[in-house]
């Protein structure tokens, strides 16, 4: 009876999911744990002086982990999903607000929760339920004819801003702003409304800048160095954007590439750049091209939702993906100001890859046809 039960769930599943959206995330994840064995191997062994598989093992974990996140989220039935949402939120929120108090400090930075066998960085865990709770706001029956919704959905950003500007993370405050942004303009605010609300935020930050310069000038610095090489160390972002220059079209060839021993954070910030120099720019240019089309898959498949929540949740997670997607290789193309931006599925570390993964699994478990589901 239970092994009956067991194959009707997996049928069914198979039947309702999408297939290709599903085998993309699978392919990216597979290129994660290639690359990672690629880029981590000479780290661990000569500069660590750990064992070769050192980071390459966990990163196994991690993604073998990820991976069930993402199937147990997208076989868990869209109703309970939806009621879900706000309960995630609420605890990777307060897991967020916890980091200020209890978090691990590392180079600077106060963004980790020493969580037994790993580090925890919340903000990759509450970035997909942030967007889905932002859209629970913009479509609460009883804020449908006012405008106190997008107000409310204002302060939830603002909330989690301030934390994040506290531990200092530009780049995430940047790509949860850029986000909220287009999550709100889809679900059909007026341009007055947001640039009112861009208004305030940067009057906010500006008086940050002024009022506590010795934790906030980081920020003037990145950007001063980025317009004007010569008042700054740029020497990350030049390594990775010559590492790319080097590999080409075709790449150095595996292991061959230098970057990954120069840059220390070349296995998470800049992946894309170690894989253009080992593997050529034409092979970043096909692992940009997945992202796309599961973004376009995503936006393909707003067309049949009948749902507003649904509609705006893909189209916010679609831009979610993409913006951090396009971040990264700004930035390892010199094109945007250093963030400490990691790639989706292909970055290494854990709390990115079930950040990821629940990502992937809201996706898949949204995207479900669902003329199958009560057959």
């Amino acid at each position: 009876m239970l092994e009956n039960s067991v194959k009707f769930i997996l049928i069914n599943y198979w039947r309702t999911i999408d297939k290709k959206i599903f085998f993309c995330f699978f392919i990216l994840f597979f290129l994660g744990l290639f690359f990672s064995f690629s880029s981590t191997s000479s780290l661990a062994g000569e500069r660590l002086n750990k064992d070769y598989y050192f980071f390459f093992s966990k990163h196994f974990f991690y993604t073998f982990l990820a991976i069930s996140v993402m199937i147990i989220i997208s076989v868990i039935k869209t109703e309970l999903l939806v009621k879900l949402v706000m309960p995630m939120f609420v605890i990777s929120f307060i897991f967020l607000a916890l980091v200020p108090i209890i978090g691990v400090e590392v180079k600077g930075a106060k963004r980790w929760l020493d969580v037994y066998f790993f580090r925890l960085q919340p903000i990759e865990i509450l970035k997909p339920f942030f967007i889905l709770m932002t859209v629970k706001i913009l479509t609460f029956k009883n804020f449908q004819s006012s405008q106190l919704k997008y107000v409310l959905s204002f302060i939830l950003l603002s909330s989690v801003i301030i934390l994040l500007i506290d531990q200092p993370d530009l780049g995430q405050s940047i790509l949860l702003i850029i986000s909220w942004a287009a999550t709100v303009f889809i679900s059909g605010v007026s341009l007055i409304y947001l640039f009112t609300f861009f208004s305030l935020f940067l009057i906010f930050l500006g008086s940050l800048l002024f009022l506590l310069p010795e934790k906030f000038g980081y920020i003037i610095n990145r950007l001063i160095t980025f317009f004007d090489p010569s008042q700054g160390d740029k020497f990350q972002s030049s390594s990775a954007l010559d590492a790319i220059k080097l590999g080409g079209l075709t790449g150095q060839g595996m292991g061959e590439g230098i970057l990954k021993e120069s840059v220390p954070e070349a296995h998470t910030d800049y992946v894309i750049a170690v894989i253009s120099e080992e593997y050529g720019s034409i092979v970043s240019i096909m692992i940009l091209l997945i992202f796309l089309y599961i973004s376009f898959r995503i936006i393909k498949n707003c067309f049949n939702q009948d749902s507003q929540f649904f509609k705006i949740s893909l189209s916010g997670l679609a831009t979610l993906l993409i913006i951090q997607t396009f971040i990264h290789a700004g930035v390892n193309t010199n094109l945007l100001p250093s963030t400490g931006m990691t790639l989706p599925f292909l970055s290494y570390g854990g709390s990115s890859l079930i950040g990821s993964a629940i990502l992937a699994g809201l996706v898949l478990n949204y995207t479900k046809n669902k003329s199958y589901l009560y057959d």
